[in-house]
């Protein structure tokens, strides 16, 4: 294959995704278009390779005409790399700077958003309950993907994974023994009810839907990569208009809001960890 063959395939195929897209939008009312552009590539790329089809448009034809197909294109785009006290440096710091804030509060509301399956969330409930918070507290975890959610409602995950779940806890300042959390079963570990009796696990989309409710802590952490320079704006907006005065939002380390419409409105509290708080407005 020449050169202009595979320059005229790459385009080929980079429109045959818009399209897909589109009709994604148009149909089911997700909207991928300002998702990055390789991450989305990727996986479609990969799914069409697992299909039989021979091309993104036989996708589209079947993402239309397919509920169900859509709906497992849907986990495909779904980020899900996540682990219990993920970065423990960013518990450490949050634990140590944020908390004795936050117990000035009378009531404190958390928002873990694009929370997958829940193992951050988990964490910060963890948290919480050692720093004498959790009965104050309510944390919504939300995701636009239903699977997902569920998955993270059930409180069940790998026993493979708890051994550096363990390390992360340590790592992250806790001050019980991890293993009082959960109870091995078979190849899973099961988490404590009481942990999720504070949670409320729902959809919610960054991409079209609004404010969730006035928070005093958003944790968005490695969620913004995934989505171009105006999506990530968008979404920051989006965070801004959903905190308190003095409150706090929380990326992934290597996120930032230096490029949103809204970096004014936030001071770096805690730079290396990303952690940035609302500035306060008359």
């Amino acid at each position: 294959m020449t050169r202009k063959q595979i320059e005229e395939q790459i385009e080929n195929e980079d429109i045959e995704i818009s399209l897909l897209l589109e009709g994604i939008y148009l149909k089911y009312g997700y909207d991928f278009k300002e998702y990055s552009s390789a991450h989305i590539k990727r996986r479609i790329i990969k799914r069409l390779g697992e299909t039989g089809l021979n091309n993104i448009s036989e996708m589209q034809h079947k993402v239309l005409n397919d509920r169900e197909f859509f709906k497992t294109l849907l986990s495909d785009f779904s980020i899900n790399v996540t682990e219990m006290f993920r970065d423990p440096a960013f518990y450490k710091a949050f634990r140590e700077k944020v908390i004795p804030i936050l117990k000035t509060y009378p009531f404190i509301r958390i928002w873990h958003a694009g929370c997958s399956t829940g193992e951050e969330a988990y964490s910060m409930a963890i948290l919480l309950q050692e720093e004498g918070l959790y009965e104050r507290v309510q944390i919504y975890a939300t995701d636009f993907n239903n699977k997902v959610l569920r998955k993270a409602e059930s409180g069940i995950f790998k026993i493979d994974d708890v051994k550096e779940y363990t390390y992360n806890y340590q790592k992250a300042g806790g001050t019980a023994s991890f293993s009082d959390y959960y109870t091995a079963k078979y190849d899973s570990v099961i988490f404590e009810s009481s942990l999720r009796k504070k949670i409320t696990f729902a959809e919610h989309n960054l991409v079209t839907d609004g404010v969730f409710g006035e928070m005093h802590v958003i944790i968005c952490r490695n969620v913004l990569i995934y989505f171009n320079k105006e999506l990530q704006s968008k979404v920051i907006k989006l965070f801004h208009d959903s905190l308190g005065n003095g409150c706090f939002l929380c990326l992934g380390l290597k996120e930032n809001i230096k490029f949103s419409s809204n970096s004014e409105d936030f001071d770096v509290f805690c730079d290396d960890k990303k952690i940035y708080r609302k500035k306060y407005t008359i």
